[in-house]
């Protein structure tokens, strides 16, 4: 019955049935593995000897490797095109050029120069442009020109709006944690529903309420020094961007 078996199969010679048994098994091992068992069977008439149990154990090996291998392909598409959409792709230290960070930096150090020049041309009016709030739309604008906290919307809107709620939330609760709790939870929901969102905004209502040389200005807070400052940072910022991309080193 082996010297049969060691016949129909091509390749192995009859001189040894012995051999012929452990070609048999290997090829039935192949087989399994490989997820065509079924077939394998069927060109041999089913005369196998492994039982029903081994068969179906091989289908179920094959069967999750290839669901392994398409969970492994969705995963990676999934992310490749979270990826593109976000557009958020961590640079390495090696990839980073010279130009990349001169130029921001430049940007930084012209925007505080002439910020601190307009200081002095208003310094009567006892307020000043250069404020912290500023100092992180010049981070947002210069280091990631393309990220929507920079967008002109998102910025000029949140700029207004938030500091015409602190304004509110002083002249309703007075100095103190109420006004400024009151008025940072507005700012959220103000740029919520706008779908202006901008980080740097939201602490323009506190230093309007703990700022008394501020509270001079009333609602004209609403324009100045926080807008008034970034249209002077967006035209930096076109300076700066252009730069990048023409002058690469």
């Amino acid at each position: 019955m082996a010297l049969l078996q060691c016949q129909s199969l091509p390749g192995i010679g009859c001189g040894s049935i012995a051999l012929a048994r452990a070609r048999v098994q290997q090829c039935l091992a192949a087989a399994s593995h490989a997820a065509l068992l079924p077939p394998l069977l069927h060109a041999n008439g089913g005369r196998t000897g492994l039982s029903t149990a081994s068969v179906k154990a091989g289908n179920a090996i094959g069967f999750t490797r290839r669901r392994r291998r398409d969970l492994r392909v969705v995963v990676a598409e999934a992310s490749a095109a979270a990826a593109a959409a976000g557009k958020v792709t961590p640079a390495s230290p090696g990839s980073v050029s010279i130009s990349d960070v001169l130029w921001p930096s430049a940007g930084a150090f012209l925007a505080m120069a002439v910020l601190g020049k307009m200081d002095q041309m208003v310094a009567f009016k006892g307020v000043s442009l250069t404020i912290a709030p500023l100092g992180a739309v010049c981070c947002v604008l210069f280091s990631a020109p393309g990220s929507p906290a920079a967008k002109k919307y998102n910025m000029f809107v949140s700029q207004i709006g938030c500091a015409a709620l602190g304004v509110l939330a002083l002249s309703l609760f007075g100095p103190g944690w109420l006004a400024r709790g009151a008025a940072l939870s507005a700012c959220i929901a103000f740029m919520t529903i706008t779908g202006s969102t901008h980080p740097p905004a939201a602490s323009l209502p506190l230093l309007f309420i703990d700022g008394p040389k501020f509270h001079n200005l009333q609602y004209w807070y609403a324009l100045f020094p926080g807008a008034a400052g970034c249209v002077v940072l967006c035209l930096i910022q076109e300076v700066v961007v252009y730069l990048k991309k023409n002058f690469k080193f």
